[in-house]
């Protein structure tokens, strides 16, 4: 038999036994399955709160022992570590990273808060980890809040520096206090989500879009219009796009440095 002819189940039968005679599993089907995992574990916790996460809930959504999702994990508090940080990653992946494709300055501010809109309009169904999160262990030291705390941190540190760019590009005025505007913009995303998820508020998201306007109206700077021509002072209303379930390694990547030229939030030592 030719080496390229060795069949699935031949290459796996040369692996080594673990003690007892079992095939061990490779790293790489062990990551598939906790990546498996913390996805399934992430679907829950954003309807039922990271405190309703254990590991029987887990496994029962699984199919799986109880056992075989506590080896991957070691304790409950890590399962919720682990569900933050690919929370915190797909955070990123779709309001952060994209953005970066537009240039400095207002369109980048903008097109952070449009990507943040489009997300927004997603979890007005299904929840927000951060928000969720918030509730449950703002009076609760650990390892769990500090690693949501700082996932939040890390997002807020972003969207001060895409301020600061639009300080620098002139598209905002020199005095605007970048922390203001940055607390206002997050102010409204917080107001969003009570009012549609909680209250359902008709009209909430174009609520929130007017209020963005209304906060670069009051900072931009007096030249700002010929400075960024075409653009608009706000991004339209975004429709509720439909969710797509994406699996990613459990390992979830570092955020760029704050030193790099982009707006990027400092690194995380959470997530």
């Amino acid at each position: 038999m030719s080496a390229t002819s060795i069949s699935a189940d031949s290459a796996t039968s040369l692996r080594p036994p673990a003690p007892g005679g079992t095939v061990l599993k490779s790293p790489q089907k062990g990551q598939q399955t906790k990546a498996a995992i913390v996805d399934a574990a992430l679907g829950l916790a954003t309807h039922i709160g990271l405190e309703g996460l254990s590991i029987g809930a887990v496994a029962e959504v699984m199919r799986m022992s109880k056992s075989g999702v506590f080896a991957h994990f070691g304790s409950r508090e890590e399962l919720q570590i682990s569900v933050v940080r690919e929370y915190h990653a797909r955070f990123q992946d779709e309001v952060f990273s994209p953005a970066l494709a537009a240039p400095r300055g207002l369109p980048r501010l903008q097109a952070m808060f449009h990507n943040w809109m489009q997300r927004t309009s997603i979890e007005i169904d299904s929840g927000c980890l951060y928000i969720s999160g918030a509730v449950e262990f703002d009076d609760r030291p650990g390892p769990v809040r500090d690693t949501l705390a700082e996932s939040v941190r890390t997002w807020l540190a972003a969207m001060t520096r895409a301020v600061e760019q639009a300080k620098q590009a002139g598209h905002l005025r020199a005095d605007a206090d970048e922390q203001q505007v940055a607390f206002e913009i997050h102010a409204l995303i917080l107001a969003l989500h009570h009012e549609a998820r909680f209250l359902k508020t008709p009209g909430s998201m174009a609520r929130a879009t007017t209020g963005f306007a209304n906060i670069l109206a009051r900072y931009g700077a007096p030249e700002a219009a010929a400075a960024v021509p075409g653009q608009d002072s706000a991004p339209p209303t975004p429709a509720a796009p439909k969710k797509v379930a994406r699996k990613r390694s459990c390992a979830s990547s570092p955020p760029v440095s704050s030193g790099s030229p982009e707006t990027s939030p400092p690194p995380s030592g959470a997530a």
